[in-house]
C-alpha cells in the first residue's frame, strides 16, 4: 500500500493551522462581552493607516460600521474554522473562511502593505496554507468524509 505523501503533508498543514485557529480564536473570546477590545484596536490601526490609504477606507466603511458583528464573527469563525480544519471537515470551505478573515485582518492592520508581512508568521504563510488548502483540501488523509 503506497502512501499519498501530498495528502499526508497537506494533512499536516491542516491540522497544524486549524489548532492555531482554535487558538486564535480562544484568546479573542472577550470580544463577545465587550466589543471595545476590537474597538481600540480598530482606533490603533485607524491612527496608523496613512490618509486615503486602503487599510482606513476599509476600517472606516467596512470595519467600524460593522463593529458589533466582528467582534463576535471573529473569534466564532476562527474557532469553528479550526475545529473543522482539525477534523478534515469540509476542509477547502473552512479554509477559505479561514483565509477570508486573515486576509481581512491584515487588510484592516495594514499589514499585508509592508515588506514586514512576508517575514510574519500570521502573513504570508497563512494565508499561503489557506488559499492552498481552500484549493487543494479535498479527501486528503485523516479527513471525516
Amino acid at each position: 500500500m503506497a502512501v499519498d505523501r501530498q495528502g499526508t503533508g497537506l494533512a499536516i498543514v491542516r491540522v497544524a493551522l486549524g489548532v492555531f485557529f482554535i487558538a486564535e480564536g480562544l484568546t479573542k473570546y472577550r470580544w463577545f462581552l465587550n466589543t471595545s477590545i476590537l474597538a481600540s484596536r480598530f482606533n490603533e490601526w485607524l491612527q496608523a493607516a496613512a490618509p486615503g490609504s486602503v487599510s482606513r477606507w476599509y476600517l472606516g466603511h467596512v470595519a467600524m460600521p460593522g463593529l458589533a458583528f466582528f467582534a463576535r464573527l471573529v473569534p466564532l469563525g476562527e474557532i469553528c474554522s479550526g475545529i473543522a480544519l482539525v477534523l478534515g471537515f469540509w476542509t477547502p470551505l473552512f479554509a477559505f473562511i479561514a483565509f477570508f478573515m486573515a486576509v481581512n485582518y491584515q487588510v484592516a492592520s495594514g499589514a499585508i502593505f509592508k515588506l514586514s508581512f512576508l517575514t510574519s508568521g500570521y502573513g504570508l504563510p497563512v494565508l499561503g496554507s489557506m488559499l492552498g488548502l481552500a484549493l487543494g483540501g479535498v479527501r486528503l488523509p485523516l479527513s471525516v468524509r
